[in-house]
């Protein structure tokens, strides 16, 4: 698929009515094979969360909805969905009327988005809606220890910017991490322009990575061109390697771009996805990032 070719990188207009025409699914095998990750043999479960925060329709009287989305969607399906088509998709919603009432309208959109999305993506898509001052659930990530506020961080020295597996360095101890770091920095695949985040690993096992060479790893990605979803992809495929552990999730939560934010999570089998992060009908708690 030569993706170059759909609206990644170039100057688009937007659709002036509903129009699920523009939406473009890209599939995860492109990337995958690379690292030696079999769509048919997976090493991971998980989900993509998107969250796109300036979304609105008009009713049929013609006043506006204004909310936030929430969609997510299994990662053991065969395709992603590429990021600037679903901001065209869900723009195009902007001056079409839907439902008599808001609350008619919301449920029509959503059902429609729904639809759309998992017939691109042939997997089921779920969809929320959210008003504005809606509250965020707790964060999933509350406890987990943020490494560049340790004693040691600045004593780090960096000066490797492409991925390279060989800085991650084995620990003499065992037992569990749930570690933070809010220094994720990768680049899109087309148009090369940075994605700024926030990586959560917990993992439990006989060998685990030191704090200073996982941080070392992580800030290696830095000139990495990939998808997010790529990137967490990529990582969980890392630990795996080095550490053979018995319990395994990573969490990539991207700062919104476009309106948009994409929040991909992989998980080994047997270990718990963060449990709002994926709920659809809860919204996430992403202040940290936002």
């Amino acid at each position: 698929m030569n993706i170059e070719a759909t609206h990644l990188g170039k100057q688009s207009s937007y659709p002036q009515h509903y129009d699920p025409s523009v939406l473009v699914a890209v599939p995860r095998i492109l990337n995958r094979e690379q690292y030696a990750i079999s769509d048919n043999a997976l090493p991971f479960s998980g989900v993509d969360v998107w969250h796109a925060y300036e979304f609105s329709f008009l009713t049929a009287k013609g006043v506006p909805v204004v909310g936030l989305l929430k969609m997510v969607y299994s990662a053991g399906n065969e395709f992603l969905v590429e990021s600037k088509s679903l901001k065209l998709y869900l723009n195009s919603f902007n001056m079409d009327r839907f439902g008599e009432t808001r609350a008619e309208g919301i449920s029509t959109v959503t059902k429609i988005i729904g639809k759309d999305l998992s017939e691109l993506l042939k997997c089921k898509v779920q969809v929320a809606y959210f008003d504005q001052n809606a509250q965020p659930s707790n964060s999933d990530f509350n406890d987990f220890s943020i490494l560049e506020e340790t004693a040691d961080f600045d004593n780090i020295s960096c000066t490797i910017y492409t991925e390279t597996p060989d800085l991650l360095q084995k620990s003499q101890t065992s037992g569990e991490i749930k570690w933070a770091t809010h220094l994720l920095r990768s680049n899109c695949k087309i148009t090369h322009q940075p994605d700024w985040g926030s990586l959560f690993i917990e993992m439990n096992g006989k060998q685990l990575p030191t704090p200073e060479s996982f941080l070392k790893y992580i800030v290696s990605l830095r000139n990495e061109n990939h998808f997010h979803e790529e990137i967490c992809e990529m990582v969980f495929k890392r630990l795996i390697d080095v550490y053979a552990p018995e319990k395994l999730m990573v969490a990539c939560m991207y700062t919104r771009r476009g309106g948009i934010d994409i929040n991909p999570v992989r998980v080994l089998p047997g270990t718990e996805l963060p449990a709002t992060l994926v709920n659809q009908t809860l919204r996430t708690n992403l202040s940290f990032r936002q």
